[in-house]
């Protein structure tokens, strides 16, 4: 599976149509990204397993999100089936030695894995933005959120203390408009009903603690080996700006904290990107310039970013330029559209004076690619028609006894399985009501004889004065007392206007 620092991906078709020629993928260079691509069918998610199998061979942790529960098998050991020994035979690996990877299942929902959580403060607004798909006006008020949690020390961690936040903001809004500027209703308003459709599609299991901690997806065993993570995405996939949110938030938190290592001589850990495209659709040009400095800059920490799509250009052409490793299985080319993406995919590659690339993308069969993968000095391969060798686990899913025996034995049993609510926003915002409340209760004397009625009454009536800065408290209770006043001025109004009619 791993020969001289590099990961066996299978054999290069010679022009007599025997395959001979090794193709690796040199660990020094499993950081400078790749791309595996193809249409469905044609054997991209067994080349997948193919890949992450090697890095985890070679002592490199692998994270990896399954779509359709296939990749689940990665954690048991593969059958000596006639057609994979064959296959194994063809291009020359011998002993094909059958052995299960060492997995961690993840899940959102919690359900197909240990949960995997997020606090709303890590998530950050550009991302959340993205997520509800919020206007530039409602983005703005967002921002100013995370602000006013950052000054006043009011955490958010799950969707209630967002909620809670915001409904604090709209009792503030005229300080708050005057500080960081405008903050209206309606655009609190909008953002609390996304925060509403986020929570009935999954959010509030996704947004909490314990937050997923960076160095649990980055283990490796007793023996060397380094743990698959794979993320069961089939049921996450109903609402994929949560799934590519999150593995967008997944990279930025590798990005920020991990150090600085350089090219290393093998990754620190492999990230696997699954549907790409559903990273960059629709995505607003913010976060498109997000997503390329990551992936330009993470690779200097030792991280590889490898993109699983039907075609390369479902990936931008300024992200895709810096994916220097690449697995290109068939594609089809019925009609002008898919033609010219086609010959696209075949530029992309350094050509091969033994084929047309071109003809050949349209004509692999299962199982084989086209694989170019960087050399010495970082220079891309001549593009080689591969057969890819035969995965050592199992090709197809485990079954739910299966899984739930992995999951009960994980190194990371019983450290996400409970939820966490300690004290955030809403905890504090809600003892502030409360607080308001005794008060009112407490405040028993008329208006003119002082204390906390008389302060605020003389305070409307501007016989008092005031600092600039006031407590929540003195807000909501102001609110009160204005409420009152124009309650009792109507009133009076309307007497006077029934006497005068008489």
């Amino acid at each position: 599976m791993t020969a001289e620092n590099a990961i066996f991906l299978g054999a290069s078709r010679k022009p007599d149509d025997s395959y001979q020629q090794a193709e690796a993928l040199a660990l020094k260079y499993g950081n400078r990204h790749g791309i595996v691509t193809g249409a469905t069918g044609t054997g991209k998610t067994v080349g997948l397993q193919v890949l992450a199998e090697g890095f985890s061979a070679a002592g490199v942790p692998v994270f990896c999100a399954d779509i359709k529960g296939d990749l689940s098998g990665i954690a048991a050991i593969g059958q000596a089936k006639e057609g994979l020994t064959k296959r194994a035979q063809e291009v020359h690996l011998d002993p094909y030695e059958l052995r299960a990877s060492p997995v961690i299942f993840w899940d959102i929902f919690g359900e197909l894995g240990h949960p995997i959580r997020a606090t709303v403060a890590e998530m950050g607004p550009l991302l959340l933005s993205r997520l509800m798909n919020l206007t530039n006006a409602q983005e703005g008020v967002l921002n100013i959120a995370f602000r006013l949690s950052d000054e006043e020390g009011l955490l958010l961690l799950d969707l209630k203390d967002l909620q809670a936040l915001l409904a604090h903001m709209v009792t503030r809004s005229e300080e708050l408009s005057a500080r960081y500027g405008n903050v209206n209703k309606a655009s609190v308003g909008a953002i609390q009903r996304s925060l509403l459709v986020l929570e009935q599609q999954g959010g509030t299991r996704f947004f909490g603690e314990p937050a997923l901690r960076i160095a649990d997806i980055m283990r490796t065993t007793t023996d060397g080996r380094g743990m698959v993570s794979v993320l069961a995405a089939d049921k996450l996939m109903n609402n994929p700006r949560l799934y590519s949110t999150f593995l967008l938030w997944l990279m930025s938190e590798l990005f920020e904290q991990l150090p600085e290592v350089g090219d290393p001589e093998k990754p620190r850990l492999v990230f696997f990107f699954d549907e790409a495209h559903l990273l960059f659709d629709e995505a607003p040009k913010a976060l498109l310039t997000r997503i390329e400095q990551v992936v330009r800059l993470i690779r200097s920490k030792g991280v590889g970013i490898y993109f699983v799509s039907q075609n390369p250009l479902d990936v931008p052409e300024s992200v895709l330029a810096q994916l220097g490793n690449r697995v290109q299985h068939a594609l089809r080319a019925y009609t002008p559209r898919e033609t010219a993406a086609v010959k696209i995919a075949a530029d992309t590659f350094r050509p091969n004076p033994d084929f047309q690339t071109f003809e050949a993308i349209t004509n692999l069969s299962t199982g084989e690619a086209l694989v170019s993968t960087l050399q010495a000095k970082g220079i891309p391969s001549m593009v080689q028609r591969t057969l890819m060798r035969p995965p050592a686990s199992r090709i197809g899913p485990l079954t739910p006894e299966e899984r739930a025996q992995i999951i009960a034995v994980s190194p990371v049993a019983g450290q996400y399985d409970q939820d966490i609510d300690r004290e955030s926003a809403f905890e504090i915002l809600q003892k502030k009501v409360v607080e308001i409340a005794e008060a009112q209760e407490k405040a028993k004397v008329e208006p003119e004889s002082g204390g906390i009625w008389g302060d605020l009454v003389g305070t409307a009536l501007g016989t008092k004065k005031t600092s600039g800065r006031q407590t929540v408290a003195e807000t909501a209770m102001k609110s009160v007392v204005r409420s009152v006043g124009t309650s009792l001025g109507n009133a009076l109004v309307r007497g006077i206007l029934r006497n005068f009619k008489r």
